[in-house]
């Protein structure tokens, strides 16, 4: 198993506000910024490539830096099917995707696949109005993995892990490697800081179940040594470049 960055966007920020602010912004600083940047991920099995999320369209035209905003992404570095291509794969290698949730900076590109099998939460994939069958695989959850008590795997090593919130449909994943777990988390949190800290973005569809779940996932990453890989932050590719085991 070999895991590697499609990376899109780098260099942007975040403020406090918007990073922490779930649960109540009275103790954040809108001065307090953090960085920004977007990737997904791909799990190359040896057998088959695997994609976790999929970016934007090709030729999205790129949100304007706006200092004093909330969020910004970044510089855009490439389109998704250029990252893509420029790790030495074709989109016809592809045989799955696993989608973390809804947005568009982590399903629009699915189109690019013809091949992949698509695994999706059910809301989500009802809310995105995917059709039934083909394919598009709505999760299945059959059994507990560690403290997580939903999950599917999908390959060798490699988990289906509900876990709502941030939409009602959101879902991890967790490939083991050499004794290591990554943890491909979606928007589960925005930046490390703030799962270090213990708080949600502003950013969700059920706010109990988010709750529910980056408690979860704080519980797993203090039982077992796991690389968190964010999509929104650059510790997400610096963590896999360092396997840097994330420390609560």
């Amino acid at each position: 198993m070999e895991i590697k960055a499609i990376r899109m966007f780098d260099g942007g920020f975040m403020n406090q506000q918007f990073a922490f602010g779930g649960e109540g912004k009275d103790n954040t600083d809108e001065q307090i910024i953090y960085r920004s940047s977007l990737q997904n991920f791909l799990i190359d099995m040896g057998d088959e490539v695997i994609l976790v999320d999929t970016g934007f369209q090709d030729d999205m035209k790129a949100p304007e830096k706006k200092l004093g905003a909330p969020l910004y992404m970044g510089e855009k570095l490439k389109d998704y099917m250029e990252a893509f291509t420029e790790l030495g794969y074709k989109p016809e290698q592809v045989t799955k995707i696993l989608i973390t949730h809804k947005h568009p900076d982590h399903t629009a590109a699915i189109q690019y696949f013809p091949n992949a099998k698509v695994y999706i939460a059910p809301e989500d994939a009802d809310a995105m109005k995917l059709p039934e069958g083909g394919n598009i695989v709505r999760a299945q959850y059959g059994e507990a993995y560690k403290n997580f008590p939903n999950a599917q795997q999908v390959a060798n090593g490699v988990w289906f892990i509900e876990a709502k919130g941030h939409t009602k449909g959101n879902s991890i994943i967790i490939a083991e490697k050499d004794g290591l777990y990554y943890m491909f988390h979606g928007d589960v949190t925005y930046c490390d800081a703030a799962l270090k800290a213990d708080k949600l973005s502003i950013v969700y569809e059920d706010i109990d179940a988010a709750r529910v779940t980056l408690n979860r996932v704080r519980e797993f990453i203090k039982d077992n040594p796991t690389v968190y890989l964010s999509t929104h932050c650059p510790e997400g590719y610096e963590n896999l470049e360092m396997k840097r085991v994330m420390k609560l």
